[in-house]
């Protein structure tokens, strides 16, 4: 930890010495809820987000919040360690290309409705409002990527080995449970006169209402359509690769971590809530995803369960600038010409892809540092090739 708020009912502890002020008003919102439990943890990735930064881990007491999870539920990253040592550009350059056949980007869905099989098994979705009513529609999106800061990655690790990374999340049916779930919380906080102002973005449910088990239900759905949706893309991925290397390729099991959820966990002897928007679980000895942004390293560890974390860690490099800010300020020439001079086939190619270019980004090399008490690198990994949402 490097900076401690002790000016709020509950202290913020801070990963990073500067943050911009929105997310500073937003943590000293959090810190001040009557069912915030502890203290509050800001990552050294945090960034203003919407009521909650992100970057930013929340305990509570018997409430859960709906935007303290965020609207891409279950978002978070899947890796494999291949058996290659290498992949030539040429090479790179052609899967790639089959990659994107397979893999709808941005707003793009399949065509056809995917087979029940790839979501989420073990659930009576009927029970389920908005996972129900969005239930068609998410068939056509899982297996797809989504936009914004969404990607697949092709790296080499400092093990000598290719790996293939994915962020991801939920698509719109998690949108749409964030949404619905906010809208409630609002609606009934007015009815019960709450002291948590409107405008902190900040509406609760009590836990043990049904709307706030109706909630942590269709969340976790969404946590675990998600991460049905990362597998599927990265099957697809792995068959697009053995094609082309045969018997030469396998790989080992595939990590997976979420960064936008809420579970009920043991901290300081108490059974709390712990939101984590824009956090992953970096509990000792869990493996983690860390990417940097495009162009720049990115980082497969392991927790230290440091308490005083919640035992959680960043889950990116963060946002240096707002998007529409990144458009107006970064060099397009300059952005490319970093990408080209490593050799890395990317997706920047006009002035509206400078909102996910390097420049837009913090340092992740500090941001790793700021954190070397969250978690240990295991291994260093180098883009090869990008393919933004």
């Amino acid at each position: 930890m490097l900076r401690e708020i002790l000016t709020e009912q509950l202290p913020i502890k801070m990963w990073l010495t500067e943050v911009e002020e929105g997310a500073l008003e937003q943590a000293r919102n959090i810190a001040n809820l009557p069912f915030a439990f502890r203290h509050v943890a800001l990552m050294p990735d945090c960034h203003q987000g919407f009521g909650m930064p992100i970057g930013g881990v929340l305990a509570t007491r018997n409430v859960i919040i709906p935007n303290a999870v965020g609207v891409d539920i279950g978002c978070g990253m899947c890796a494999v360690q291949t058996s290659l040592t290498r992949v030539s550009h040429p090479v790179l350059k052609d899967l790639m290309h089959k990659i994107r056949s397979l893999v709808p980007l941005g707003f793009k869905h399949h065509a056809q409705k995917q087979s029940e099989q790839y979501m989420p098994a073990g659930w009576e979705v009927d029970t389920l409002e908005v996972v129900s009513r969005e239930y068609d529609s998410a068939c056509y999106q899982v297996g797809t990527l989504g936009g914004g800061n969404h990607f697949i990655e092709i790296q080499k690790g400092n093990d000598g080995h290719i790996w293939i990374m994915i962020h991801s999340g939920s698509r719109n049916i998690g949108k749409q449970v964030a949404d619905h779930y906010n809208r409630l919380a609002i609606q009934l906080n007015e009815q019960w006169k709450s002291t948590v102002p409107r405008s902190a973005q900040l509406a609760w449910l009590p836990v043990d209402s049904p709307e706030g088990q109706a909630y942590l239900n269709e969340m976790q759905y969404c946590v675990d359509f998600a991460l049905a949706n990362r597998s599927l893309m990265m099957n697809r991925i792995l068959d697009v690769f053995s094609d082309h290397f045969k018997g030469e390729f396998h790989t080992f099991p595939m990590i997976n971590i979420a960064h936008n959820y809420a579970a009920r966990e043991l901290h300081f002897g108490e059974q709390v809530y712990v939101h984590r928007k824009g956090a992953t679980l970096a509990e000792k000895g869990t493996a983690g995803i860390i990417p940097g942004s495009q162009g720049t390293h990115s980082y497969i560890v392991r927790g230290k369960g440091n308490p005083e974390s919640f035992m959680s860690c960043s889950h990116g490099a963060g946002r240096l600038m707002g998007r529409k800010q990144a458009q107006r300020s970064l060099d397009l020439k300059e952005e490319i010409k970093k990408l080209d001079q490593k050799g890395i086939i990317h997706a920047v190619r006009s002035k509206g892809d400078l909102d996910e270019a390097s420049g837009a980004y913090k340092n992740i090399g500090q941001v790793m540092r700021n954190q070397q008490d969250l978690v240990e690198v295991a291994v260093e990994l180098s883009p090869l090739a990008v393919i933004k949402g």
